[in-house]
């Protein structure tokens, strides 16, 4: 049954409190206010006080306002209907389409039982080398990707969800700027990945509270899909982002702050939400990755640090690149040692030369002279940043292995590479 309530007893932010009785944690509930009906969660409970965050926040909102409790927790459509479409981060339709409201699951449930997971042993496709070769994107991971405000994150998320070689993409954006929503949308549309993206939009001149919704809400939709056999990759961006909002809801609720004013429970929350990363047994997959920018390129900020503990490697994104060094998929040895014979010993050889250039630029920088060796592996970083690092670069992985036997060729001898005899072989281009 139902419970309406005709006072509301403060007014804190876009919290409102309410004393009522039979009412769980998590429940949703309608806010009737002069102006319409809005919707609400309960995020709070003291005895009888009751404390609801409005999703379209409280202005227009006063204490005379009646509360309608539900009895149910938040919940979002799910059905192929929602392929192509854009929602705001309360479900609502942002493109102008049908509201949906057949099929309604709960959202932010429990993790998958760790019985019906399985190991993850295969790879996700995304044309990009520094991911596909040297860093690969591993089916139910959930990885960072550690950035700064000006890079082009949004730019390498829109690539991946064109390119990846999955049955589905879910896209949850949150505190986005309207031109990089846009920029998501048209992006999608125009190479055709809209068909099999459903994306959930938190603009940066939306309510706050609906920013804490968006990864409930793309998550609960990917984990369905999963369940039902699809290949699911969920990116999410920006996670500084919704720490931050969490963080704004945490002092309108009074708690004591943690580290820097986050919640003392900023790790239980991400981590809730980057377990759902999953390879059912039986069924589909779901992976995620999320970019989580790092305030004055500090790793030790609280969400990058606390992200760190929980995922499973990271990519770092400076300088418009993918970094070789730091970025880590801890879980690409489960898979690269079936993509082909060279692909493990050419990506170790590559990088290990790639640091001695690195080396080499500083030795020049302080005024060393040059050796041969030294004019070798300066012609090789530039190759190497040139046609792996570079973010415009799109092949396949084997043709990824194919340029980089190239690049060493133009810039090595077949003994100075490191690699296998066999190998340089079979791979080493026959007009070198």
């Amino acid at each position: 049954m139902q419970k309406v309530y005709t006072k509301i007893e403060s007014i804190v932010g876009n919290v409102i409190t309410v004393r009522a009785s039979g009412v769980r944690n998590g429940d949703l509930a309608q806010v009737s206010t002069a102006s319409g009906t809005g919707y609400a969660n309960v995020i709070k409970l003291d005895h009888d006080l009751v404390s609801l965050q409005v999703f379209s926040g409280t202005q227009g909102v006063s204490t005379g306002d009646s509360v309608r409790f539900l009895s149910h927790p938040m919940m979002v459509s799910y059905s192929e209907a929602l392929f192509g479409r854009v929602f705001d981060g309360s479900g609502r339709p942002r493109d102008n389409g049908p509201a949906l409201d057949e099929n309604m699951i709960e959202i932010a449930g429990p993790s998958v039982n760790p019985s019906k997971r399985i190991i993850p042993r295969r790879m996700v496709r995304t044309g990009i080398p520094m991911i596909d070769m040297f860093n690969t994107l591993v089916e139910s991971q959930k990885l960072p990707i550690f950035s700064v405000s000006g890079e082009p994150y949004n730019q390498l998320l829109a690539r991946i969800a064109m390119q990846a070689e999955v049955d589905l993409i879910v896209l949850g954006g949150m505190g986005l700027k309207y031109d990089d929503y846009l920029y998501f949308r048209d992006t999608l549309e125009k190479s055709g990945a809209m068909s099999h993206t459903i994306m959930f939009i938190h603009t940066a001149s939306d309510p706050t509270v609906e920013c804490t919704l968006v990864p409930d809400l793309a998550l609960a939709v990917a984990e369905r899909f999963a369940l039902d056999g699809k290949r699911v990759l969920c990116l999410l961006t920006d996670m500084t982002n919704y720490c931050d909002a969490q963080k704004e809801m945490a002092i309108t609720m009074d708690q004591v702050p943690s580290n820097r004013g986050y919640p003392g429970d900023l790790y239980s929350t991400l981590a809730s939400r980057y377990e759902k990363a999953v390879d059912f047994d039986g069924a589909g997959s779901l992976t995620i990755l999320a970019v989580t920018t790092m305030p004055g390129d500090d790793v030790t900020h609280p969400v990058p640090d606390n992200t760190g503990y929980i995922t499973e490697g990271q990519f770092y994104l400076r300088n418009g690149h993918i970094e070789p060094f730091g970025s880590l998929s801890r879980l690409k040895q489960q898979v690269n040692a079936g993509t082909r014979d060279d692909h493990r010993s050419l990506m170790d050889a590559m990088i290990k030369l790639y640091a001695a250039y690195k080396d080499t630029v500083e030795k020049k920088s302080m005024g060393f002279v040059m050796t041969d060796w030294d004019e070798k592996l300066l012609k090789y970083g530039d190759l190497f940043e040139r046609g792996m690092m570079d973010l415009s670069v799109n092949i396949p992985l084997e043709e990824a292995l194919d340029r980089g036997w190239s690049i060493l060729s133009k810039c090595f001898e077949k003994n100075e590479t490191g690699l296998k005899s066999e190998l340089v072989e079979r791979y080493w281009p026959k007009e070198a």
